[in-house]
């Protein structure tokens, strides 16, 4: 799943690369994956420019010329792919988007489980999901507004980031991470955690993130429809040694979720804390 580091990386390149071109072409090779509010888009896109892109939360938004809208909602397997239109086209793509200089963006989801959502303005508020995001993992939180926000939450802590709605732009590999970087459980309850442990989740959320996005920013290099996670520190990474105590780190699966973490680093139960 991209979440905010990839997609803040991505951003930044559309905005370099992208932001300006017109549309040349629109093609939808897997309609299932599309939802177009506003018309035909491979009729309405061609002939609009790009214009700035922005991201909110784990969705990457572009306007275009004419009052139209981008939306992208990757979930777990959607990703872009910047391209040469000669670029052989892999089996999942699901739309094309050509460019000029003959060039292409691609959107490709390997399950088919992300949307990608095609409207004008006054259509944005029936996005699922898209207004219901939190502060954004980057913005400038103030501690006392995140322990206000998070006493609202009951639930399993991890699950309380991936949700979007305490902070928006974390998903389930950088979770791992956050957690990890603040000594917590990821199966500690949320309204077990002490002042001094919310404190740190504050202050790591937005730290992994930033530092995150430095290594992509150098690593992905340009090729945004790369997903560059090797340098985690504990996500996927079961049975290897605790970057910090050297002890082995646990991986739990369930219902397709891999959960990693440091017994000795992140104390807590599966049971009850």
């Amino acid at each position: 799943m991209p979440e905010a580091p990839d997609l803040e990386v991505i951003k930044e390149f559309l905005n370099e690369r992208v932001q300006g071109l017109t549309v040349s072409r629109a093609s939808v090779l897997r309609p299932t994956v599309l939802r177009s509010l506003a018309g035909d888009m491979a009729r309405d896109m061609p002939g609009r420019t790009f214009q700035e892109f922005k991201r909110r939360g784990k969705f990457l938004l572009a306007e275009l010329s004419e009052d139209r809208h981008l939306v992208i909602n990757p979930m777990l397997t959607g990703r872009l792919h910047h391209c040469a239109s000669s670029e052989r086209v892999a089996k999942r793509t699901s739309v094309v988007f050509g460019l000029p200089d003959e060039m292409d963006l691609r959107y490709v989801d390997d399950r088919q489980m992300g949307k990608v959502y095609y409207a004008a303005g006054a259509q944005l508020g029936q996005i699922p999901r898209l207004d219901e995001e939190g502060p954004d993992v980057l913005e400038d939180t103030p501690l006392e507004e995140f322990r206000a926000r998070l006493k609202h939450f009951y639930g399993e802590i991890k699950g309380v980031l991936t949700r979007g709605s305490l902070v928006s732009g974390i998903g389930n590999a950088y979770a791992d991470e956050v957690l990890f970087a603040a000594g917590i459980a990821p199966f500690r309850k949320s309204r077990s955690l002490t002042a001094d442990e919310v404190a740190a989740l504050h202050r790591q959320c937005r730290r992994v993130v930033e530092e995150a996005v430095v290594v992509l920013r150098e690593r992905m290099d340009g090729r945004i429809h790369l997903k560059v996670r090797d340098f985690l520190k504990v996500h996927n990474k079961g049975g290897q040694p605790c970057p910090h105590c050297g002890g082995s780190i646990t991986q739990l699966t369930a219902n397709q979720v891999i959960t990693s973490y440091c017994r000795r680093c992140q104390p807590g139960t599966l049971i009850k804390n």
